[in-house]
């Protein structure tokens, strides 16, 4: 089992995901390891904007003034799977995986990837945008790797993951 999964398993802790260039990935890497149902509690892959706003919630205001690869988006699909699978952390990922770009302008590999932790009457949001570089698959899997590194950093020392120390 990993890192991430003995923590969430030791804090009585949940994880869901919200995927879009991913395609699922971060789900798979979650589910992985034997024993992951005590800790996942399931995820959504969204990606066209349609799904986003229905399924997660993603305001329509957001995905127009921002796009859907932009840290708002990120921020709004990681706190809406946290909602909607009642998790206590949740992972998001958007972005542009190639070959091609898109309307955007945003290069090839640029991935917005988000996490929302719920703790203590509060949920605390947070996202960043990256540029990835290679094959699409190996763009998508350097997202999915980097959000579960994201969520391990969250959980060890949150109050200086979301900056308020």
């Amino acid at each position: 089992m990993s890192r991430l999964h003995t923590t969430l398993k030791k804090r009585g802790m949940t994880v869901t995901c919200a995927e879009s260039c991913t395609g699922g990935l971060i789900a798979k890497l979650l589910t992985d390891p034997a024993g992951a149902s005590a800790v996942f509690r399931g995820s959504f892959v969204t990606y066209c904007n349609e799904t986003k706003h229905a399924l997660l919630g993603v305001k329509q205001e957001t995905l127009s003034a921002f796009g859907a690869v932009s840290t708002e988006t990120a921020k709004e699909m990681a706190q809406g799977a946290l909602e909607r699978m009642d998790a206590d952390l949740a992972l998001s990922a958007t972005g542009l995986a190639g070959p091609g770009s898109d309307e955007s302008g945003k290069p090839v590999g640029t991935v917005c990837i988000g996490v929302a932790l719920r703790g203590e009457g509060s949920v605390r949001v947070w996202a960043k945008e990256f540029c990835f570089t290679g094959t699409r698959a190996m763009i998508r899997l350097c997202a999915a790797r980097a959000a579960l590194r994201f969520a391990q950093d969250a959980l060890d020392a949150p109050d200086v993951f979301f900056g308020e120390k």
